[in-house]
């Protein structure tokens, strides 16, 4: 715990990991003005929180998503206020993500609008114009006029744990050599995945290079990734054997990733791997994968992009017409 008589911020992180990922850029620009910061953040998100260097401490909170349950977030609330934080930063933009500052008795508490925070938020940004990027409305908050940082921008950059990585690729047999990660996977929903056929093409071509295959994702990507293991024998499914801190420390002893526009793409950039992200429903002009080892692949078509978790054309052509040929051509590996 940080020492009283400093200043202290809190910073209100977000559900899904890609955007947690991306918040590492306002974490950065708040540690040049605080001596301490502190993170609450749901059970999903927490790992990523916890390799970001700035964060003094991480508070859990365990709360299912989409409930209200007051008297939790009352009792993390009043843990929240012995730290002594005078500022509170909220980036969801939902109502409930604004009580625990109000409840943990934060003077400032900095958010926009989002569902009508009146009073929850006594800095309450309303006008999105100029802001593009995710990354630059989570910025826009540090500063009380919303003025950006000079460009280039600060780019996430997690630790990583050495211990904890050569802990997993013992458990798991996994040699370290010439390794491309596929993360077949997207929480968001399937207007996000790049065909599993397309996956499996992909590792065959990239094995007959002599490349080591590992599928990463969750419990959830399970399915998916079987069905590429199925069809391209010698790959590594590692799908829902590994935590997100495991994901991460795997991660970085890889040549390259390839992804869907998913959490697991921004941990790859922000460990400066080479990373290819495939964008479908969402785009690479809201959310896109950052810095300089980091590329997009795309199609342009009228109904791109939708934001729509499913297809509501159900024919997936912004998916479907990306080739597993065009993606190996762009591969630096």
């Amino acid at each position: 715990m940080a020492h009283s008589g400093i200043e202290k911020a809190l910073i209100v992180g977000p559900a899904w990991v890609g955007d947690m990922v991306m918040a590492h850029t306002l974490v950065q620009l708040l540690a040049r003005r605080f001596d301490a910061l502190y993170l609450v953040a749901p059970k999903a998100t927490v790992p990523v929180g916890r390799r970001m260097p700035e964060i003094d401490h991480v508070f859990q909170m365990d709360i299912d998503h989409g409930d209200l349950d007051l008297t939790s977030r009352w009792r993390l609330g009043r843990e929240i206020a012995q730290f002594g934080c005078s500022e509170a930063y909220v980036l969801p933009n939902s109502w409930k993500s604004a009580l625990l500052p109000l409840f943990a008795g934060i003077e400032r508490r900095v958010g926009w609008h989002g569902e009508a925070r009146f009073g929850l938020l006594n800095d309450r940004r309303r006008k999105l114009q100029g802001y593009s990027l995710l990354i630059e409305r989570y910025m826009a908050l540090s500063d009380p006029g919303g003025v950006l940082p000079t460009l280039p921008y600060p780019e996430p950059c997690l630790t990583v744990n050495p211990e904890n990585r050569e802990a997993c690729l013992s458990r798991l047999a996994l040699d370290p050599a010439q390794v491309v990660a596929l993360c077949p996977g997207a929480e968001f929903g399937a207007a996000k995945k790049w065909p599993a056929d397309a996956y499996t093409e992909l590792a065959r071509a990239l094995m007959g290079r002599g490349k080591t295959i590992w599928l990463m994702g969750s419990p959830a990507d399970a399915a998916d990734c079987a069905k590429i293991a199925e069809r391209a024998p010698g790959v590594h499914n590692l799908a829902g054997q590994t935590t997100l801190a495991d994901a991460i420390d795997l991660l970085s002893v890889c040549e390259q990733v390839v992804s869907n526009d998913s959490g697991l793409m921004h941990i790859g950039c922000a460990l400066g791997i080479p990373t290819m992200g495939i964008f479908g429903s969402t785009s690479p002009a809201f959310t896109p994968p950052l810095g300089r080892n980091a590329q997009v692949v795309e199609v342009e078509l009228a109904c791109r992009p939708c934001f729509q978790r499913e297809c509501p054309l159900e024919h997936l052509n912004c998916l479907r017409q990306v080739t597993p040929t065009e993606v190996l051509a762009r591969l630096s590996v």
